[in-house]
């Protein structure tokens, strides 16, 4: 297990307790899983992955979970338009994406200058920002 992996545990342990809720064996089962994966992931793919190894676990526990994680501070909701709500780590550097229309494909990316000009465009509108999620739609390389 990663530090990363140890301080999430770690986290979610402690918001169960103040949420007065148990620590199941079920719920870190999902949170391992959640954490080991490397793209984003549907409440759909991670109760399959979860149910290859384990299958006690339901698809509501996944879901419940999954909402729990948000809660914490742990994962992040992504919507990419095509009605499926995806979820990924909060711990990893903040990043916009790039979603190919034709093939899906999704790449992440970090551009200073676009974060600085939406900085400058909330204190020109004394707007305080609390989230933000850009999506670039288009055809990527491949598809071309």
């Amino acid at each position: 297990m990663t530090s990363d992996h140890k301080d999430a545990v770690a986290k979610f342990s402690e918001f169960l307790k103040m949420r007065n809720l148990r620590t199941t064996s079920q719920r870190m089962k999902i949170l391992e899983a959640f954490l080991d994966v490397e793209d984003h992931v549907s409440m759909e793919d991670l109760y399959l992955m979860i149910r290859e190894h384990d299958r006690t676990v339901g698809q509501v526990t996944v879901y419940r979970t999954l909402k729990l994680l948000c809660e914490a501070g742990i994962a992040n909701t992504v919507n990419f338009e095509d009605g499926m709500v995806r979820y990924e780590p909060i711990g990893q550097q903040h990043h916009d994406h790039l979603v190919c229309t034709v093939c899906g494909k999704k790449i992440e990316f970090v551009n200073d200058s676009i974060e600085k000009l939406q900085e400058e465009v909330c204190r020109e509108h004394s707007f305080k920002p609390t989230a933000h999620h850009m999506v670039l739609y288009g055809i990527c390389k491949d598809c071309r």
